[in-house]
């Protein structure tokens, strides 16, 4: 693994090396963006397929709600598109060859942080380039972990009824694989070892769905040393998970119990936090603060903490429009309320972005946290993410739950 940073020019020539390397790339994305730029597209996927009418560079681009797939013919025709696609502020770029992981990303100051790795052993000796491949998967449908949630049928398939579970945890995974290969190369989290493997530590997990499904990813896809907690307030859910967990034969252990009161022998690597409902979620980013966690995951329910202070509270002007109807109140007071969490976790020395964890055709509560790094401190980027926080909160008179929590920044 190495690390470095270059010029953005340097670097995309990097980038645009692997792909169009038509004998090594395996796949390629671009995502997120670059400061006070937007790019068109969401996401964009890139490969290299055998078509009939030869061998040719597909995009698959992402807007909110569906993708959009284009074929450019090798020579020059792709290179016009590679060149087209690099000079798009992409925040991100991620290429993996067969020899090699390169992730690129564009820093405040316009540089270009890159980390390469050894490329993934399943990459396998050349790429798949079939045009109708069946979609790339985190985990089969008919994976053993499905089967033990109750997911499947006596076929290995997945029951019509849990389809849309199915593809939050294929959407789930797809962030949270990313987010360790960024954590790790930016030097933030481990490696594990058998003697110290990664503690997961899930707040709030429920029945364990995503619990197992990222303990399989991490343990048997990636072949990471993975320990695993589970915490939730329902007795129910300890016993249901541990079962499940014994089934599997996995190195687990759920607790009944409060996210604020759940004590830890060994501080989490990893911790999530999906769908914990109101201030449950701050609980949980407060105390993935006070173990400085490296990579923290958190999907947010609902925010009905601040929607019912905004609603004792005269609205600032000129603002009032934004609180006056009930449904344009309950939806400011969801951005609100993530917009303050993201700032407090800032302010605590997390990078973090605020993204969409899974697509809004199948549920509104699509936002996720990711935070990497931690720790005290955080330079003039934390104080000034501190002081937009104190001036957010004076404006519309409010206390969050995780300003509460949290306490002052020492």
């Amino acid at each position: 693994m190495a690390s470095s940073t270059e010029t953005l020019e340097d670097g995309l020539a990097r980038v645009r090396a692997d792909l169009l390397s038509t004998d090594a790339l395996v796949r390629a994305v671009a995502s997120g963006r670059r400061r006070s730029e937007t790019p068109p597209w969401r996401r964009v996927e890139l490969r290299w397929v055998d078509l009939k009418a030869g061998t040719h560079l597909q995009v698959v681009c992402y807007d909110a709600t569906q993708a959009h797939t284009s074929n450019h013919a090798l020579g020059e025709a792709a290179a016009a598109e590679v060149d087209r696609l690099l000079a798009e502020p992409y925040g991100n770029w991620t290429t993996e060859t067969t020899e090699h992981r390169l992730s690129l990303r564009v820093t405040k100051k316009g540089a270009a942080a890159v980390h390469t790795a050894a490329a993934d052993p399943a990459a396998g000796e050349a790429p798949d380039r079939s045009h109708d491949r069946a979609k790339e998967r985190m985990l089969a449908e008919d994976d053993t972990v499905f089967a033990a949630l109750g997911m499947t049928d006596a076929k290995g398939r997945i029951k019509p009824t849990r389809m849309a579970k199915y593809r939050q945890v294929e959407d789930f995974l797809r962030i949270l694989d990313a987010s360790i290969t960024e954590a790790r190369s930016r030097g933030r989290l481990r490696t594990p070892t058998p003697e110290r493997p990664l503690h997961v530590v899930d707040l709030g997990c429920g029945n364990g769905y995503l619990t197992f499904a990222a303990h399989r990813l991490l343990a048997g896809r990636r072949g990471l040393p993975v320990r695993l907690t589970g915490v939730d307030v329902k007795e129910q859910s300890r016993d249901h998970n541990a079962a499940v967990a014994a089934s599997l034969g996995i190195d687990a252990e759920f607790v009944a119990g409060t996210i604020g009161d759940v004590e830890l022998d060994t501080p989490p690597d990893v911790v999530l936090a999906l769908h914990a409902c109101d201030t449950a979620t701050d609980d949980a980013l407060a105390r993935a603060v006070a173990w400085r966690a490296p990579l923290v995951l958190a999907a947010p329910c609902c925010h009905h903490d601040i929607a019912a202070q905004l609603r004792r509270t005269p609205p600032p002007a000129p603002y009032a429009a934004l609180v006056g109807d009930g449904i344009l109140r309950e939806r400011f007071a969801d951005t609100l309320t993530d917009a303050l969490r993201s700032l407090l976790m800032r302010s605590r020395g997390y990078k973090v972005d605020v993204m969409e964890f899974v697509d809004s055709q199948h549920t509104p509560r699509n936002t996720l946290l990711r935070a990497i790094g931690g720790g005290a401190g955080g330079g003039a980027g934390a104080a000034a993410a501190e002081q937009e926080y104190d001036d957010l909160v004076a404006t519309w008179q409010i206390r969050p739950r995780l300003g509460e929590l949290l306490g002052p920044r020492s």
